[in-house]
């Protein structure tokens, strides 16, 4: 007995903080028969994921090494500074980098800003990942700077946060690896891309199909006047060629 194999399953990778849910909705409803497999990972770890093919495409933190790799940047998102609620940061509605110079400043081994050295003081220990350091601060050992997304994610109600300017942001790309790019990475890129679901954009021959299509859709040019006739003639008026006489002609003697 033999039967019709299922689509093989497009695996999307996403770091902490990046929430897929709008766009894997739009694959559901675009792409019914083919599963979408969502596989979370440690933003550290997310390149080498996608190198080593474990997913199709993913949701990843830049910087990253494109030599192998693409990558569509998304958006950038705010900084803040965590804070225990009763801390005088929570006062105020944004705070400066140079606010927090008498702070402790906690740095996770799994940061994601990309920087040397956090504003603030440094702590003893840098904690081990970002959910460690949430924990710190609400035990009062220091303050914690992410992007906001991760705030969010490990949101507590004894923490609150405020924006924190003069700081590195984090930016969230959508990337698959270079040599590997399929046409559901096309479908999954024009999904997040807004594209509706009549575009041929991003698939072999797409982008001249699209600018036949986009030709064609365009209003055709008016007639022009015919050789010989002025503007004003073509549309109804005198076409008297000049220097020629009007009235009536004068009787001969």
């Amino acid at each position: 007995m033999t039967g019709t194999q299922p689509p093989p399953a497009f695996r999307l990778a996403y770091v902490p903080g990046v929430t897929p849910t709008k766009w894997v909705r739009i694959w559901h409803e675009r792409l019914p028969d083919v599963p979408l497999g969502l596989l979370p990972v440690p933003a550290a770890e997310a390149a080498d994921l996608l190198r080593a093919r474990g997913a199709d495409a993913g949701f990843l933190r830049l910087p990253v090494d494109r030599t192998d790799l693409s990558a569509i940047p998304l958006y950038t998102e705010t900084t803040v500074v965590v804070v225990p609620k009763d801390h005088l940061v929570a006062a105020v509605e944004e705070v400066a980098a140079a606010d927090l110079a008498d702070e402790t400043v906690l740095h996770p081994l799994d940061d994601t800003l990309g920087w040397e050295r956090p504003p603030g003081r440094p702590a003893l220990e840098r904690p081990a990942t970002t959910a460690d350091a949430v924990e710190l601060v609400a035990a009062g050992v220091g303050l914690l700077v992410v992007p906001q997304s991760l705030a969010r994610l490990h949101h507590r109600k004894d923490l609150t946060y405020r924006p924190l300017a003069g700081v590195p942001q984090s930016q969230v790309a959508l990337s698959w690896p270079e040599d590997a790019t399929t046409d559901r990475v096309e479908d999954f890129i024009g999904i997040v891309r807004g594209r509706t679901v009549n575009s041929t954009r991003g698939r072999a021959g797409g982008t001249q199909a699209a600018d036949k299509d986009a030709a064609q859709s365009q209003p055709k040019p008016k007639g022009r006047p015919a050789p010989g006739k002025s503007a004003k003639g073509a549309r109804g008026g005198s076409a008297t060629p000049r220097g020629a006489r009007r009235g009536k002609p004068r009787g001969r003697s």
